[in-house]
This record gives structure tokens, C-alpha cells and sequence, in this order.
């Protein structure tokens, strides 16, 4: 579970642990964060373990995966949620900025996914990843334009990898998440809000809850037959005409 130190990631994380999947908390600053979280999972009977990491490096990535291998003796599912969600006026953006979104919301993708796929052929019994990308992958959005590259980037990345892997019994779909409540969001964004609830046929904002369960179908054996999918999870907004 990349990024697991907060936001989505923490419920990521409990809904696995709770559907019982043995869980590898992964963590790039905020390793109290996710060590209070497993403390709670531990709590609840179930089992987990943390793991620092900078995705952006290929190193690191593959180190948090034989991490996960050495704490429970194979891998199952890979959920590739770490990321950043800046913004930058397109005009006004540096190279900088743009790489650094980049690097955290696509590379990171692709260098995890290439490491597990490893161990799970290896393994010969297969295996899942999830990724998280974004409607804004499909919808414009002011001072996302590296974000929503990025995203739509993990989409493309997902397909490829379920038409590749598909043969070694690794399953790749995606989820796409629509606006996501989290604390404070009213007051720092307010008028986004107010858009989003007028917009939603399901007339809230998306809770954590609701992508974690999206995620948890997918790397179920409910979802045995779907692979190169992206499962959106937006409320209805997606629906909504545009003009």
C-alpha cells in the first residue's frame, strides 16, 4: 500500500486489514502517522507493517516490495496510491514543478508495478494492482496541468500493464476518484465545494470509505474476470452534460 501515511491512504489501509489482507504500510515523511494507524489495525486483530520509502526512485521501490515479501513470505496485491496534488499555474510552472508531480504520481507507479510484477511471477500465482488516478485525468482543471497529465498517464499505464501481464494471471485496473472530502476542505476551498455538491447527482463529496471499497472489489475475487479497467468513483459527476 503506497502511500499509506494519510488522507485516502490510512483508509486504504484499514479497509484492507479489515477485509483481511496482511498489510505493508508505506510512508515517505509521516511514519507516526502510519504507525499510530497500525496500532490501531493491531488493535482490531488484524496485521501490518510500515515501510519508509521515496518512490520517485527506482531503488526505493524496489526495496519497499522486497520489504513486503521478507515480512510475510510473498506478495498478493499492490495498491499504488502515493502522490502529490500541487498546483501551479501553467504559464507560471517550472520544470521543477512539473517533474516533481510527475515523478511522485506516474513514476512512482510504474517503478512499483515493475518490481512486483517481478515477485508475483516469480511467485507463479498471480497476483493484483490498483492504481489510483483521478477523473482530472479526463477534465480540466486550473493549475492541474501536470497533475492531470500525470493521471491520465497512470490510466494509459494501467491498460498496457493488464495487456502484459495478463498472461502471468496479474490482474491491472485503476480507480478514479472524484473530489474527496477531507478535513477542512470546506473552509480551504469552499467555492470548489459548492460547485462539486451542485454538480454531483449523488449530490456530496466522495469519502475515503468509497474509493477504499472501490480498491478492495478490485483486488477481490469478485472482480476475477476485470483487468485494464478504471473503475470511477465521482458521485455521478462524470455524467453531468457539458453544455
Amino acid at each position: 500500500m503506497t502511500g499509506a501515511s494519510g488522507g485516502t491512504g490510512l483508509f486504504l489501509a484499514r479497509r484492507f486489514a479489515e477485509a483481511g489482507a496482511a498489510v505493508v504500510a508505506h510512508y515517505r515523511s509521516n511514519e507516526l502517522g502510519v504507525r499510530r494507524m497500525l496500532s490501531e489495525i493491531a488493535d482490531a486483530g488484524g496485521r501490518g507493517t510500515a515501510a519508509g520509502g521515496d518512490l520517485t526512485r527506482v531503488e526505493d521501490a524496489r526495496a519497499l516490495i522486497e520489504a513486503a515479501v521478507q515480512a510475510y513470505g510473498r506478495l498478493d496485491i499492490l495498491v499504488n496510491n502515493a502522490g502529490q496534488y500541487p498546483t501551479s499555474s501553467l504559464r507560471e510552472m517550472t520544470p521543477q514543478q512539473w517533474d516533481q508531480v510527475i515523478a511522485a504520481n506516474l513514476h512512482s507507479v510504474s517503478f512499483c508495478t515493475q518490481a512486483a510484477a517481478t515477485k508475483m511471477i516469480a511467485q507463479s500465482h498471480g497476483g493484483v494492482i490498483v492504481n489510483i488516478a483521478s477523473i482530472e485525468s479526463g477534465a480540466a482543471l486550473v493549475g492541474h496541468s501536470h497533475y492531470s497529465a500525470a493521471k491520465a498517464g497512470v490510466i494509459a499505464h494501467t491498460r498496457a500493464a493488464a495487456y502484459e501481464l495478463g498472461p502471468d494471471d496479474i490482474r491491472v485496473n485503476a480507480v478514479s476518484p472524484g473530489l474527496i472530502w477531507r478535513e477542512g476542505i470546506e473552509r480551504a476551498w469552499p467555492d470548489g465545494v459548492e460547485r462539486w455538491l451542485h454538480s454531483a447527482p449523488l449530490g456530496r463529496l466522495g469519502r475515503p470509505e468509497d474509493v477504499a471499497d472501490a480498491c478492495v472489489f478490485l483486488a477481490s475475487m469478485a472482480a476475477r474476470w476485470i483487468t485494464g479497467t478504471v473503475l470511477t468513483v465521482d458521485g455521478g459527476v462524470s455524467t453531468r452534460p457539458p453544455f
